[in-house]
C-alpha cells in the first residue's frame, strides 16, 4: 500500500509540519492491531547499539551513559515495538562517543488501554532502579500509542488514563528527553508542554496528519507509519542534542 502522510510536530508547545512522505507498509492490517509477524524488539532489554543492554544495572560495571526506555503501542508484542527499535538504533547512532542501552517497559498494552497505568509504574520503578545503580546514566523517555499514554502518565499528567506511578521528582533532572509518537493526549487537545512544566521543555511530540489516535483523523494508516516516514530520525536527533 503506497500512501503520502506528512506529520505535525510539538516541540516545547510549537507545531512545525515537515514535507510530505510515500512510504510502503507490507504486512500492516492482515495479522491483528499491529500484526502478530512484528519482529520489532520482541524481546525486553533489546540492544540499542553502542554497549546495548538494558535493564536495571547491578553495578557501575553495567551502567551505560544513556538509556532509552521505551513503551511499544497497544497489541505488539513485549519488547521495543515497531517504532521504538528503529529508534533505539537511530540513538545510538546519534551518540557515537557514547555508550548507549535500551529497556522495554513491562506491560500488557492490552486494547481497553487500562494498562497504560502498570505501565507508566513499570517505566517509573525501573527509571529509579538504574538511577540508583548508575548515577551517570541520562534517560530518555518515550513511548508509541498506548505507549505514549504510558510516558503521560509517568510524567505526572493528569488525565492521560489510568493512575500509575510517575517518575520521582527527584529524577526529573535525569530524563534528558522525552519523545512520543501518536499521543492520545492530543484528542484532548493537549500537549506535553502544556501539561507538564518539568518535561515540557525537553519534549517532542509526533502526531500524523490523519492519525485517529493522536489527532482525530480517520487515517488508521497514518498511525502505522511512525517507523517509515522519517519521524524516528527526528526524533533520536532531537534526544540526542538533548542528552548533549
Amino acid at each position: 500500500m503506497l500512501f503520502g502522510i506528512s506529520a505535525a510536530v510539538v516541540v516545547a508547545g510549537a507545531v512545525v509540519t515537515p514535507q510530505a512522505f510515500a512510504a510502503t507498509t507490507p504486512g500492516f492490517g492482515r495479522f491483528g492491531f499491529f500484526g502478530s509477524r512484528n519482529n520489532a524488539g520482541a524481546g525486553n532489554n533489546a540492544g540499542a547499539g553502542n554497549n546495548a543492554g538494558g535493564g536495571a544495572a547491578a553495578g557501575n560495571g553495567d551502567c551505560t551513559d544513556v538509556q532509552l526506555v521505551f513503551a511499544r503501542g497497544t497489541g505488539e508484542p513485549q519488547g521495543l515495538g515497531i517504532v521504538g527499535r528503529p529508534l533505539a538504533q537511530a540513538l545510538a547512532s546519534e551518540l557515537p562517543g557514547r555508550t548507549v542501552s535500551s529497556f522495554a517497559v513491562v506491560y500488557a498494552a492490552a486494547a481497553n488501554q487500562r494498562s497504560a497505568g502498570p505501565g507508566a509504574t513499570n517505566m517509573s520503578q525501573h527509571i529509579a532502579s538504574v538511577a540508583a545503580a548508575c548515577p551517570e546514566t541520562q534517560f530518555v523517555i518515550g513511548g508509541y500509542s498506548q505507549g505514549a499514554s504510558v510516558t503521560d502518565i509517568a510524567m505526572g499528567i493528569r488525565g492521560a488514563g489510568t493512575a500509575g506511578e510517575a517518575i520521582d521528582a527527584d529524577l526529573t533532572g535525569r530524563v534528558s528527553a522525552v519523545v512520543v509518537f501518536g499521543n492520545p493526549l492530543g484528542l484532548q487537545r493537549r500537549t506535553i508542554a502544556g501539561s507538564s512544566a518539568e518535561f515540557g521543555p525537553k519534549a517532542k511530540e509526533f502526531c500524523n496528519n490523519g492519525d485517529p489516535v493522536c489527532g482525530g483523523g480517520n487515517n488508521f494508516a497514518a498511525h502505522l507509519a511512525y517507523p517509515r516516514n522519517g519521524t524516528v530520525q527526528q526524533a533520536a536527533e532531537f534526544a540526542a542534542g538533548k542528552v548533549g
